[in-house]
């Protein structure tokens, strides 16, 4: 990639982080390519469609919730680390509003830009549970999919004005229901 094209593609990734975490994941693609300072056919040059531009965003935090996954596995007790790796993961989920759909959707179709990426903190998550549940600290009757869908469920949760306030709470709710002992 030349190096002008290099520039503005981490540009436009730098500010579509920014208008997403502001507007959610319906956030305009005109209004990205304007505030980036570049035409609207430069952005779809780089990323043809939302999803596609959506998956290169989200490529980088769940590639970066795999690997906290597997220090976590080898640092924190197993409790600890499905707790500290769900929390991060709803924050994540929830720091863009609208993408928990996304994410729901993606992971159902192979063919979705964002499958992949799914798939892969999925499984990171699952390896974090079933630690859990080898020690003795997670329910057995839990399997990656339910804890994909609890991650979704309580991002959502705090996506709601009139449920936000209590995110936290629920978000203990529902790692107390998943938890033993």
């Amino acid at each position: 990639m030349r190096a002008d094209a290099r520039k503005n593609y981490d540009h436009l990734l730098v500010v579509a982080r920014a208008v997403l975490t502001e507007q959610g994941a319906d956030a305009s693609l005109r209004d990205i390519a304007r505030r980036a300072g570049v035409g609207l056919g430069t952005l779809y040059r780089h990323f043809p469609t939302r999803e596609a531009l959506l998956e290169t965003l989200l490529r980088e935090s769940f590639d970066a919730l795999a690997v906290q996954a597997a220090e976590l596995e080898a640092s924190s007790p197993p409790r600890e680390a499905l707790v500290s790796w769900l929390r991060d993961c709803v924050a994540f989920a929830h720091a863009y509003r609208g993408v928990t759909e996304l994410m729901v959707a993606a992971i159902e179709d192979p063919e979705s830009a964002l499958h992949g990426s799914c798939v892969s903190m999925r499984a990171a998550g699952t390896r974090l549970l079933a630690r859990a549940q080898d020690d003795g600290a997670a329910r057995p009757d839990v399997d990656g999919t339910d804890l994909f869908a609890l991650v979704a469920a309580l991002a959502w949760l705090g996506d709601q004005p009139g449920l936000a306030p209590r995110a936290a709470h629920l978000f203990d709710v529902v790692t107390g229901a998943v938890l033993t002992g």
